[in-house]
């Protein structure tokens, strides 16, 4: 196997299972709006406000590298057609942010990344999501985190990798990238010249077309991958 030198980790859905988390996170922004702007209920249901984010998406397709831009701009088109002001947006914001990261990690994350560091590996985290490492308490695993709005490019652009090779001052064939989503993490791993492996904890289907250097359904797996067991 090839020596790698560094490892970046999606989170979302390949830390922790974050289906229930956007979900309790939509509901909690919803229902915080219904409370303090209560005319948006009468013309956004809990679903109408996801149909409006992905019209935006058709609209600009630029906002899927900042998933905090397009739920703003969801927002302030919301405000405006209930006849609301701007000034709901931040703080209605702040409360979806603050949801999103009530997250309950994988039990085998933080062991697995702390055997990582210790074996000497340069860890980072990269995602499309606006989900914070610092804010979840796992900045002191990471060594660096980048984010698609920070970059200004998502997943599967070689944008991303190739920030990350530069932080952690490696090349490509030096960094491994661990993922959830063949279509963003594979691919985007593959086509910058990454070597990909892919978290499938749920035991998904391969895509076609898109091919994985190695699939594993945890971190066991990736130790393994790493011969560190």
């Amino acid at each position: 196997m090839k020596r790698i030198r560094a490892l970046t980790f999606d989170l979302d859905d390949t830390l922790w299972d974050n289906r229930p988390v956007l979900m309790a996170a939509e509901q909690t922004l919803y229902d915080w709006l219904c409370r303090h702007y209560p005319r948006i209920s009468l013309h956004y249901r809990l679903e109408d406000m996801w149909r409006l984010r992905q019209d935006l998406l058709q609209q600009d397709p630029e906002l899927r590298n900042d998933v905090t831009a397009l739920r703003k701009r969801s927002l302030r088109v919301a405000a405006e057609s209930a006849g609301y002001d701007q000034r709901l947006v931040e703080p209605a914001f702040a409360v979806f942010l603050e949801a999103r990261h009530q997250v309950t990690l994988y039990s085998d994350v933080v062991p697995a990344l702390q055997k990582l560091r210790n074996a000497g590996y340069c860890l980072g985290s990269l995602t499309n999501g606006n989900a914070d490492v610092q804010r979840l308490g796992l900045g002191h695993l990471f060594d660096f985190s980048l984010t698609a709005a920070a970059i200004g490019k998502a997943k599967p652009h070689p944008r991303m990798f190739r920030e990350a090779c530069r932080c952690a001052r490696v090349n490509a064939a030096e960094l491994a990238h661990i993922g959830d989503e063949p279509g963003t993490d594979i691919a985007g791993a593959q086509n910058a010249g990454v070597t990909a492996v892919w978290m499938n904890r749920r035991g998904l289907q391969s895509s076609p077309g898109i091919v994985c250097h190695a699939e594993i359904s945890g971190m066991k797996g990736l130790l393994n991958f790493l011969e560190l067991n």
